[in-house]
């Protein structure tokens, strides 16, 4: 199965490397057309179609990101390729997509190459695409919708509608507003790091909440917090400082709104 592709990056050096990489290691992959800056990248879609696109987030002037914006309903898979890039990376991860780290590793290459195979060869429509382009389209207007992989399906739920994370083992577990229960196969840590700059704050080495569903802090059992469904999370003694200092920033918001 040939695959063609476009390769997007700003710097000829990491087309080049990538170009030996895949001609050495990849032989089902066919580089169609390369393009150093985001603009020369849509143009190099439009004309080549590409079932790939090779790109990288940070460029001069245009990002990868507003290179996907340019598509409406993409018909290309996207492997990234970027320098860590803190806003990059999160959006990429609340769309659950994989990326690859500068310098390219080429046994993670080979892996994200299989699953956009068995994508192309299924003819899955990319949602996980679909979801990111929507978030860097609002930007930080809007809450976003992360994608939460269970055994059966890819759920898209808005983070203002998760109410806490529970961890088991190697699995999290997210309790909705509407009451829906969705088991994920992975660790909490990876979340908790992706949720916290949306309100969310760990109580305790099993639970992440959502302050703004917190109805009260009690003081049984040496701290025990009180959701809005009426749940209650243990507050660790590690965790005890950083909730309260959240909490106070929950209470001048109400405070604010007040007014």
């Amino acid at each position: 199965m040939e695959i063609t592709c476009v390769i997007i990056d700003d710097e000829p050096n990491n087309i080049q490397n990538l170009i030996s990489i895949l001609q050495a290691h990849c032989g089902e992959i066919n580089v169609v057309a390369t393009a150093l800056s985001a603009d020369d990248g849509i143009t190099a879609i439009q004309k080549f179609k590409p079932k790939v696109v090779f790109l990288d987030v940070q460029m001069p002037k245009k990002s990868g990101f507003d290179v996907l914006k340019a598509f409406n309903n993409p018909e290309f898979e996207v492997i990234f390729i970027t320098a860590y890039d803190q806003y990059g990376v999160q959006a990429i991860k609340f769309s659950a997509l994989d990326y690859l780290l500068k310098p390219v590793n080429i046994d993670e290459l080979k892996i994200a190459i299989e699953k956009t195979k068995k994508r192309l060869l299924a003819k899955e429509r990319d949602y996980k695409l679909d979801n990111l382009i929507e978030y860097v389209k609002l930007g930080h207007k809007d809450p976003p919708k992360i994608a939460l992989p269970t055994f059966k399906e890819t759920r898209y739920v808005r983070v203002d509608e998760l109410i806490r994370c529970q961890a088991s083992d190697s699995y999290t577990t997210f309790y909705t507003v509407t009451g829906d229960q969705i088991l994920v196969c992975k660790t909490l840590k990876e979340f908790a790091e992706l949720l916290q700059p949306h309100g969310f704050v760990r109580t305790h080495q099993s639970h992440l909440a959502n302050i703004q569903y917190v109805k009260s802090l009690l003081k049984e059992d040496g701290g025990t917090l009180l959701m809005n469904d009426l749940t209650k999370l243990p507050v660790s003694r590690q965790h005890k400082e950083s909730l309260k200092e959240a909490l106070k920033t929950l209470q001048w918001i109400n405070f604010a709104r007040a007014d």
